[in-house]
């Protein structure tokens, strides 16, 4: 490119430098990286913004649903819609660059970012990763896929070393990553953990022989923020870019390339990568920004979150609520809207209803009650305003608390950044110690922010009987509350709350789990006293709905007592009037399960083995091979709560007529009818599955998702479905041979309602062709 060629050929070291490593901001927008540009050579500033779920700045953006609840509508088309809102309000705001979006494959149900990607599917995963980016690219963003390669866990990530066999690595985990390449993505960014003894950031296997040399991957290479471990190692094995700052490749790398030990020629290398794709999307000339536009964005996010509802369970006909019905709604996410998860995937909304505000809009008078407190009761012997204190710097409180031998759960409120709280010492221990490194600001999205804005920690202690000693020290002047909950709180609470559902004709229930960035999971068991309290709801009204707010899968003991149950992730902005709208049966439940849910945890893929996870000795060891996800669950027998692409309609459907041929190139077709048997319209997704091939000599799985389809039909419609499977999808791939082998003999294909709802099958020979390359 001459262009790129002849700047490069006019900028000093140092300047080429300047592009290769972060720097602060002299007019920071609040988003999550800068590099300051070359002004004498009309080369501008690059800014980089997170945003799995929109943009993420100081300025408002559209609060879209999580990724997780887009993938669960299994419609590339709404991916692609879904990121050109990102990719127009990224440019609106003044981004260059987004950090998105996460493929890795959801490997764990405790991932702390599992709401932030898509699935445990590697043909879904592309699909969608895929269409996502051209839709943040035709925008003109730089979309950045992440994090490459083996990022599934929060647990020890900066330091893991992930074991995995090639077979797995290329069939689960990269097909995800290949196909955001084969898309034209323009970032790739490293993960934190090791793979294979190397850290990923330096990893030449990764980073050049299977990301450049094999698929022939064009654009640039950076670290997660603070993932570089080395300097001239890292730049030589493929990476391009450090961010957030230049610890390896600002004056360390100058002194190696001054010294001799590392050759210009690689810097230019790098510089030559980012130049490349910023004149690609005309990011190297002052190009006019669109102007924001909210209305689109919010309608998109609305039709993504009741496109992705999940209906899990609706006994009854529980579900549509009945018009004219009392209804109790009940749960504190009810009443303070549930956006999005913590971290780098919490987006700054211009507003979000609640779903109780949006039911009353939608139904008029309904009762409520919080059954579960998020945010506390005041203190009474605290010894000072525990419902509010302003203080100055230097205030000191000295007093006691009385103990009763009972668990309680200490709430902090506090004004100011994260990481301004007050010291507060019970017996002389911090109740609330700092998280090291950016842990404060990657802490969760509803929990951890009060309804009037103020930052909240909590700490749980157990106070044996008499007094105990508190100290509360304020660094600076702010506003500040103290509060607390009991067993004697938390059971006024369930008592109001059944007492309410006592009173009604039905009950919505809502239940939450608060997942981030920095943070796996302990449990797939809801937090807090919401068992018991699902317990004592469902027991005063067996006609009860649970809404569920969380970021994967979960444990549901209490599941056969309740009426429905509907899954909703963390829906964005417009999760409340998506939320009434599927419950209200204005719009039907289309979304299916892109993860399996357990029963418990004791029955899953990483269950039982700690060196699958989290980890022993330093090392996670992908020992399931190619049986991840619903492979797994086949492969071993066991019966999960939910399979994978399960859903329900408020209607029903039936399949028929299966046909199945081979497509001369290597694939196969599969046709057959959908019929809609119930007397309303609804929303289907027929899922296609294949066997394993007699002819290759590698593990292979019981059955894998081969295609899927997403249909309306209105009551009574019938349709002819044919949805085609890749050779890619009908191969393996073979350490031996370096590459994928088609499996060719007879194959089993199955048409079902989801992985453990398998309704048709028939058999197809699949014959050899000339080698394909690509999905």
């Amino acid at each position: 490119m001459p262009r790129v060629e002849r700047l490069l050929s006019q900028l000093t070291l140092d300047e080429k430098l300047s592009l290769l490593h972060g720097a602060p901001d002299p007019a920071s927008l609040g988003q999550a990286g800068h590099l300051p540009g070359v002004p004498r050579l009309g080369i501008p500033p690059l800014r980089l913004a997170d945003g799995p779920a929109g943009v993420r700045v100081a300025a408002p953006a559209t609060a879209l649903p999580a990724p997780v609840l887009l993938a669960s509508a299994f419609d590339p088309g709404l991916a692609r819609r879904y990121g050109q809102v990102i990719g127009h309000e990224g440019r609106a705001l003044g981004q260059d660059v987004l950090l998105s979006p996460m493929v890795n494959l959801l490997r764990t149900p405790y991932g702390g970012r599992d709401f932030e990607t898509f699935t445990e599917d590697p043909l879904l995963a592309a699909d969608l990763v895929a269409a996502e980016i051209r839709g943040i690219q035709d925008e003109g963003l730089i979309a950045t896929v992440k994090h490459f390669a083996l990022n599934n866990q929060e647990a020890d990530r900066e330091r893991v070393d992930v074991r995995v066999d090639e077979q797995t690595l290329h069939e689960v985990e990269l097909r995800g990553f290949e196909a955001a390449v084969e898309a034209g993505v323009g970032c790739v960014m490293g993960a934190y953990n090791k793979v294979d003894g190397t850290y990923a950031c330096e990893n030449a296997h990764l980073l050049t022989d299977i990301l450049r040399d094999r698929w022939g991957f064009t654009g640039w290479v950076m670290t997660d923020w603070s993932a570089a471990h080395s300097t001239g190692p890292a730049l030589r094995a493929g990476l391009d870019m450090e961010m957030p700052d230049g610890t390896y490749f600002g004056a360390a790398l100058k002194a190696a390339v001054e010294r001799g030990e590392v050759p210009e020629a690689y810097v230019d290398r790098a510089v030559r990568r980012i130049l490349t794709v910023r004149e690609r999307f005309g990011h190297l000339d002052e190009t006019p920004r669109p102007v924001r536009d909210a209305a689109a964005g919010a309608a998109v996010a609305l039709e993504v979150a009741k496109a992705g509802a999940v209906l899990l369970r609706n006994e009854n006909g529980t579900l549509p609520l009945r018009a004219g019905g009392s209804l109790a709604v009940i749960g504190a996410s009810a009443d303070y809207p549930f956006v999005s998860g913590g971290g780098s995937a919490h987006v700054v909304s211009a507003g979000a209803e609640s779903p109780l505000a949006a039911l009353r809009r939608r139904l008029g008078e309904v009762a409520y009650a919080l059954g579960e407190d998020l945010f506390g009761k005041a203190i009474p012997d605290a010894g000072f305003d525990s419902e509010g204190q302003r203080v100055e710097a230097g205030w000191v409180h000295e007093g006691s608390l009385a103990g009763d031998g009972e668990e309680r759960t200490f709430v902090l409120h506090y004004t100011g950044s994260p990481v301004s709280r007050p010291d507060v010492l019970l017996d002389g221990e911090e109740l609330f110690p700092q998280a090291p490194g950016w842990g404060e600001y990657f802490v969760g999205g509803l929990t951890t922010t009060a309804p009037d804005g103020l930052n909240v920690r909590r700490a749980t202690r157990r106070l044996a009987p008499g007094p105990h000693t508190l100290r509360i020290t304020a660094h600076e002047a702010q506003l500040f509350r103290l509060r607390h909950i009991t067993a004697a709180t938390r059971a006024r609470d369930v008592a109001e709350a059944a007492e309410a559902a006592r009173a009604a004709e039905q009950v919505v229930l809502f239940a939450y789990e608060d997942a981030s960035e920095s943070l796996d999971r302990a449990t797939l068991a809801l937090p807090g006293n919401q068992e018991r309290l699902i317990e004592a709801v469902t027991a005063a009204n067996p006609r009860t709905t649970v809404v569920l707010n969380t970021s994967s899968a979960t444990a549901m003991p209490w599941l056969a007592r309740t009426g429905a149950v509907l899954q909703m992730y963390y829906p964005g902005q417009e999760g409340a009037a998506a939320t009434a709208a599927v419950l209200t049966g204005d719009c039907d439940a289309g979304g299916r399960l892109t993860q399996t849910f357990p029963v418990d945890d004791a029955h899953h893929p990483v269950a039982g083995d700690a060196r699958r996870y989290p980890g022993t000795d330093g090392v996670v060891a992908y020992t399931e091979g190619v049986h991840a996800g619903y492979r797994w669950y086949d492969a071993q027998g066991v019966r999960p709560l939910f399979s994978f692409g399960h859903g329900l309609s408020y209607t029903t459907f039936a399949y028929t007529g299966l046909a199945v041929r081979a497509d001369g190139r290597g694939g196969v077709e599969a046709e057959f009818t959908v019929v809609n048997t119930g007397a309303r319209d609804g929303v289907d997704i027929p899922q296609v599955y294949v066997g394993p091939s007699p002819d290759v000599r590698v593990a292979q799985a019981v059955r894998v998702l081969a295609g899927y389809r997403r249909i309306a039909l209105k009551a009574g419609e019938r349709r002819r479905v044919r949805i085609g499977v890749a050779a890619r999808t009908l191969s393996s791939w073979d350490p031996g041979a370096g590459g994928w082998v088609l499996g060719t003999g007879a194959r089993t294909v199955w048409v079902g309602a989801s992985a453990g709802e398998l309704r048709l099958t028939a058999e197809v020979v699949v014959r050899p062709v000339a080698p394909v390359r690509g999905r």
